[in-house]
């Protein structure tokens, strides 16, 4: 169907722009692209949609990446933002460490072959499982976000016992694309702030534990932060607070984890954070910060998730509708926020491009939603999409791989999309489609 009345505009700058895509993504005959070496339409057609495809050549070259900008610090991969057994082999084939919020993460983790000393469980509420589980597998460190932790985590170790843990702070700095992913300040649920000495009492009374080994701090200012003074000011705060617990108690900490939020472009144009210049500046910071509170140079930790996996994932939907309501055009596919809950909760705007298929029509304006029942079920509002898009057109939307599947629901039942790797021209299946056999299995009332 060939909608004729869509208003027409001209392209914008970042039209039909492949640099926020995977490296490997290359142009095909006839409108089509492929990614790691195989064809999105094939994708397609191969394992229905929605679907989700991650290109295991871009992870593991993020990894390489950060680990060349940050080669005397511990990067750890940030879970939360996806996770499945062959995500945790490549970090740890890419030397990366990991960082877990549950004993689930935790448990999947180290049952997938990872090494449970180089994994660090942070939580602002731990529960009783996540903090045996932590003790029961080893993980290398507990961050403690509150001093009720404190106790909890001494009494479970036990005499006798030992784990190492950190201290997450609130610095007093706010950074990130939108309120609700921003973590370093007093006025939300995370850390300890040393602005009320809760910081300093909470140093004090693990010191007091001798199950505990207080290896350092810990702090993460938010999320989608493109620029790098935030965590220049952040590092000097947490400097001087390294220099008061020594000054007041003694010991000399030798971990300093700053956290992740790395910012990621999501549509062509937009900024992404330098590594190169964080990786340099932050060094430079440390040293002359410790330099002049007469502080040896603490081991420097960070937490990449999104700016790791998000590049490296493409999401593909069917278009089941197109609508033209007054000036509106709305093109609803085959997913929406059970898939994607980012923009209804955040506000994020992507860069959907049509796909499989080439078209000479003018471009409209449209707004991408989803199949819920939820007028807030937008996936990408104001985007550039050519005039005659019609039912069964293929649309993808690239920087899919972090935050996405790993919030996705069960809303309306419509089930989680599956997960397929690409590299070298194959592909296969990491996660399987969700299914109503699935939502059954777990509704054993009557």
């Amino acid at each position: 169907m060939t909608i004729a009345a869509l208003p027409e505009v001209a392209p914008s700058p970042g039209h039909d722009d492949l640099s926020i895509w995977p490296a490997s993504t290359t142009r095909l005959p006839h409108g089509g692209l492929s990614v790691g070496g195989v064809s999105l339409a094939d994708l397609a057609e191969r394992f229905d949609t929605p679907v989700y495809v991650l290109d295991e050549g871009e992870v593991r070259t993020r990894c390489r990446t950060y680990r060349d900008a940050f080669p005397e610090a511990d990067v750890l991969y940030a879970a939360k933002a996806f996770l499945s057994r062959a995500m945790v082999r490549w970090v740890r084939e890419e030397g990366l460490g990991l960082d877990v919020c549950s004993a689930g993460e935790l448990e999947l983790a180290v049952t997938a072959g990872f090494p449970p000393e180089r994994i660090v469980l942070h939580g602002n509420a731990k529960s009783p499982r996540d903090i045996a589980t932590a003790l029961r597998l080893g993980a290398g460190r507990i961050v403690i976000d509150s001093p009720s932790e404190i106790a909890r985590i001494a009494a479970a170790v036990g005499t006798g016992g030992h784990q190492k843990v950190m201290v997450r702070v609130v610095p007093g700095v706010s950074a990130g694309g939108h309120e609700k992913i921003r973590t370093g300040t007093d006025d939300q649920k995370f850390g300890l702030s040393p602005t009320d000495g809760s910081a300093q009492h909470a140093v004090a009374r693990i010191l007091g534990q001798p199950q505990l080994e207080l290896t350092g701090l810990h702090c993460h200012i938010g999320s989608q932060i493109t620029t790098v003074e935030p965590y220049l000011v952040a590092l000097r705060r947490m400097v001087e607070l390294m220099a008061r617990i020594r000054d007041e108690h003694g010991p000399v900490l030798s971990e300093l984890d700053m956290g992740g939020g790395h910012g990621v472009a999501y549509r062509p144009g937009e900024a992404a954070l330098d590594l190169t210049a964080l990786a340099r500046e932050l060094r430079t910071e440390l040293v002359e910060g410790c330099a002049a509170a007469g502080l040896p140079v603490p081991r420097l930790a960070i937490e990449p998730g999104r700016a790791v996996s998000g590049p490296a994932g493409v999401a593909l939907y069917r278009v089941l509708a197109v609508k033209r309501t007054g000036k509106a055009v709305f093109v609803a596919v085959d997913g929406g926020m059970s898939d994607n809950p980012r923009p209804a909760l955040y506000g994020v705007r992507y860069a959907p491009l049509l796909v499989g298929r080439r078209s000479a029509a003018a471009p409209c304006r449209a707004t991408v939603v989803g199949r819920h029942c939820e007028a807030g079920d937008v996936l990408a509002s104001d985007v550039e999409l050519p005039g005659d898009v019609h039912p069964g057109d293929l649309l993808a939307v690239p920087v899919a791989g972090a935050y996405q599947l790993s919030m996705a629901s069960g809303y309306n039942m419509v089930g989680r999309p599956p997960v397929i790797a690409v590299h070298e021209g194959a592909a296969r299946i990491l996660l399987r489609r969700e299914t109503l056999d699935d939502f059954r299995s777990r509704d054993i009332g009557c």
